[in-house]
């Protein structure tokens, strides 16, 4: 039976210097595969902001070189208090994104800097991602202007 984790991290500034960025970089430990299942960006920091803005984001599978620079590499954190550590890593906000491997675009979308985003997949789907693949949620292009976020990604492991 799965086993359903969380990510998150408070107050991550996203940047306009460099464009690109992985909000979320998942790798999976061997022989159990992940599912994200579930995403959520809150903008903290543009509740007054008179540019209306949207952020665009693709969920990627497939890289094999990690990215760089992380922001922080948090402990997943099981949503059931009886359940074991997790296998898979997760880092937060790489500046140097992912690459090598055979990247898959699975899913794009847009994040409006006032309203935020959240989504959970019906159960069933969702973005897959197994071995040695890495899976990334990455901002496209950096905001017109540094914000703040809240981030939480709803991930399962498999057995």
């Amino acid at each position: 039976m799965p086993r359903p984790y969380t990510v998150e991290a408070e107050n991550v500034t996203l940047t306009t210097a460099g464009g690109d960025a992985d909000l979320v970089e998942l790798l999976p430990a061997s022989n159990k595969p992940i599912q994200l299942y579930g995403i959520g960006i809150y903008i903290t920091s543009e509740v007054q902001e008179a540019q209306e803005e949207w952020l665009r984001m693709r969920i990627i599978r497939g890289h094999t070189t990690s990215g760089s620079t992380p922001n922080s590499s948090p402990t997943p954190r099981p949503l059931s208090p009886a359940d074991s550590a997790a296998g898979f890593t997760a880092e937060i906000f790489n500046t140097t994104i992912a690459s090598a491997g055979t990247a898959v675009n699975l899913h794009s979308f847009a994040v409006n800097v006032r309203a935020g985003y959240e989504i959970i997949a019906p159960e069933g789907s969702g973005y897959w991602c197994a071995n040695a693949e890495l899976l990334v949620c990455r901002m496209m292009a950096g905001p017109a202007d540094d914000v703040v976020a809240n981030l939480t990604f709803w991930v399962l492991e498999f057995p």
